[in-house]
This record gives C-alpha cells, structure tokens and sequence, in this order.
C-alpha cells in the first residue's frame, strides 16, 4: 500500500545535519566574539573609572596613564597596551582616547574584525 505524502512528518537526516551545522557555526562564532567583547568591556570599565577621578583633568599624562595601567592589569586585560592610549594634556584639560580593531579567525580562511573608538574629555574646552 501505497502512503500518502501529507501523512509523513518530522525532518529527514539531511534537515537535522543542516539545522545543527547551522547551530554549530553560530555558536563557534559566539566563543570567538564572545572573549573580544568581554575584555573590551574591561577596557571600558577602566577608562570610565579614570574619566571619574577627582580632579582627573589636573593629572599628568604620566599619572593617568599609571592609573590607566594599574586598571587594566588589575582587569587582567589582554591584547591592548597602555602605549596604545592617545592621550593629550593640556592646562586644566586632559583628552584620552584609545582606537583599537581585533581580527579573530574564525574557521579556514574566515575571520572576524570588531573595531573600537573609546574616548574621554575632562576640565576646560570639552
């Protein structure tokens, strides 16, 4: 006897192979993206708790950029150096900016690019 098409149901093996490929790759993208995105909110948090310094715009560059360092070892940050912040001192004024992109390879010959800009002005002529 023959069945009638409308009465099968569920996925065939190659759907099921499809559908977790698919679940697969997403999630591989997810452990990759996942660490750059968590570190770069390290990064954040530390130049947001040095923007919130008393009297941060009467610091020398050398003092914030020891308060910068001290943050990000103590953050346990990886990939960024304190040499990479821009930081422009002027008096009563202090601008720091930090521009940064990461490449994660991803599978074969696929890879990832995340840029950042992360930016703060202090005292005077903001």
């Amino acid at each position: 006897m023959a069945r009638s098409i409308t009465k099968q149901r569920g996925l065939t093996f190659i759907s099921i192979m499809l559908i977790l490929g698919i679940i697969a790759f997403f999630t591989l993208l997810a452990f990759k993206i996942g660490p750059i995105y968590l570190n770069h909110n390290k990064i954040t948090t530390a130049i947001t708790d040095v923007k919130n310094l008393s009297n941060v715009e009467n610091m020398s560059k050398h003092e914030v950029r020891m308060s910068l360092a001290k943050r990000l070892n103590m953050n346990y940050v990886d990939k960024i150096k304190i040499d990479d912040f821009d930081i422009i001192k002027r008096v009563n004024y202090i601008s720091v900016e930090l521009n940064y992109e990461r490449v994660e390879k991803i599978l074969g010959n696929l890879s990832v690019l995340v840029e950042f800009n992360e930016s703060f002005e202090a005292g005077e002529g903001t």
